[in-house]
């Protein structure tokens, strides 16, 4: 089970007040409320970027989510979080705008619970992107109309934060 990236989260309040940070894995052991962030990728085709997690993650590890997910440093915003994060993730930036943010809260079948607000942001790329492959273990571009119906015929495919956004966010941007 592989923890990447910062080893601290930084943990909320329901009204995204900063309480301190958690050793990552920790904070999921115990469920604590922490920041995190999602961005959603088009391009002009208006064909959405998903990725799949690598399979060592040490949660939905093999599913399909969007284009990058992670949490924020303490101190660091959300959205230069979610452009650092794209960069070391997907190999690319680009210019994106937030859009709203939610919580969510699930156990996995491994012990760790994910309790999230998570900040959704948006933007668009056309390129090829370079992602890493101790973070992604594929990609593509999706219409919205084919995601939809993947996730209906096999919802354990993806991730649980990116159901919720494809059911709350997408039928608005479409």
């Amino acid at each position: 089970m592989e923890v990447t990236g910062t080893s601290d989260v930084v943990l909320v309040d329901e009204n995204d007040q900063v309480l301190g940070t958690m050793e990552k894995l920790k904070a999921h052991q115990e469920g604590r409320l922490h920041r995190a962030f999602s961005v959603l990728i088009f391009n002009d085709n208006d064909e959405m970027l998903i990725h799949k997690r690598a399979s060592d993650k040490y949660h939905c590890g093999g599913m399909w989510t969007n284009a990058c997910c992670s949490h924020p440093r303490l101190g660091e915003s959300p959205k230069n979080a979610a452009i650092r994060r794209m960069q070391e993730e997907m190999g690319f930036t680009t210019a994106i705008d937030f859009i709203g943010k939610f919580i969510y809260k699930t156990s996995f079948e491994n012990g760790l619970i994910e309790n999230e607000l998570d900040h959704v942001f948006v933007g668009r790329f056309n390129g090829e992107p370079v992602p890493n492959p101790k973070e992604v273990e594929d990609y593509r571009y999706i219409r919205i109309e084919d995601l939809k119906e993947e996730i209906k015929k096999e919802p354990q495919n993806y991730t649980v934060w990116f159901k919720k956004i494809v059911e709350e966010y997408l039928n608005e941007m479409i």
